[in-house]
């Protein structure tokens, strides 16, 4: 059942709220000024070499912790948090192709299963809108629209593909102080990584995004694109992975650390 997202006070209220398993949509909204997370979980096998991808690709995969092998906790990121029950929404890949979206993973779980919850923009996006910038997507209550580039990653063993970029369409006065708010994050993609002008990083159709829903981008306003945590999802697809789990679409961990937690100035 998806009823209307509820706005919890922390993120162990929206933790618990989630466990329940009565809402799964999107988490954007949810526990405003917590930080929110991507989600991949591998194999202790190709768990390494993960982590050398994401040391290698700070933009779109900045870790925010990691899970010993076969423990669901990661209690660095919050009080009572379990991995496998506490997002929405889960995909689970096998040989690089989604084969089945679940909402929760306790029958999957196995000993050897390593978690990575990497930053996401989301975080940022309450100080955003606490500085008078709309985001329509969130007030349309839709995933944010995000694309596959012509940007490679920087591969790591048998982890590569494209960056993806996350997308919101902003007046450029906002366009300006987005870029500044959100360059205090890197732990969330920080700053922009490219404004306006999409065929320069191989987005041919705005209207047509590989994830999430599109957004209409009015005619006093200019795209601005971000690093997404849908880049992992993206290189699982093109390295084949034998089995993967990760977030469904804009279905995020809700952590205990505030937005403060990640600021560096």
């Amino acid at each position: 059942m998806n009823v209307a997202a509820p706005i919890p006070t922390t993120g162990r209220a929206a933790r618990l709220y989630l466990r329940q398993g009565h809402y799964r949509g999107t988490t954007a909204a949810m526990a405003p000024g917590y930080v929110q997370g991507n989600l991949v979980i591998l194999p202790r096998d190709f768990a390494l070499e993960f982590l050398q991808f994401c040391q290698r690709n700070p933009k779109p995969c900045p870790v925010l912790g990691v899970s010993e092998p076969g423990d669901p906790r990661l209690p660095k990121l919050g009080q009572d948090l379990d991995i496998r029950t506490d997002l929405p929404l889960y995909r689970v890949w096998r040989n690089g192709r989604i084969a089945a979206e679940v909402s929760d993973i306790l029958d999957l779980w196995q000993a050897d299963l390593v978690s990575f919850v990497l930053g996401c923009s989301f975080s940022f996006d309450h100080a955003l809108m606490a500085e008078g910038i709309r985001l329509r997507y969130i007030e349309e209550g839709t995933p944010a629209p995000a694309f596959a580039t012509n940007i490679p990653t920087t591969p790591a063993g048998r982890f590569h593909g494209p960056l993806v970029v996350s997308m919101r369409p902003l007046k450029p006065a906002d366009a300006i102080r987005a870029t500044q708010i959100s360059s205090r994050f890197p732990g969330a993609h920080g700053a922009p990584i490219h404004l306006g002008l999409p065929q320069l990083i191989g987005i041919k159709d705005l209207d047509r995004p590989e994830f999430g829903c599109p957004v209409e981008v009015k005619e006093d306003e200019i795209p601005v694109f971000w690093a997404c945590g849908a880049t992992p999802q993206a290189v699982v697809a093109t390295s084949a992975l034998p089995f993967c789990i990760t977030h469904g679409a804009a279905t995020m961990l809700i952590t205990d650390l505030r937005l403060s937690d990640l600021a560096i100035f």
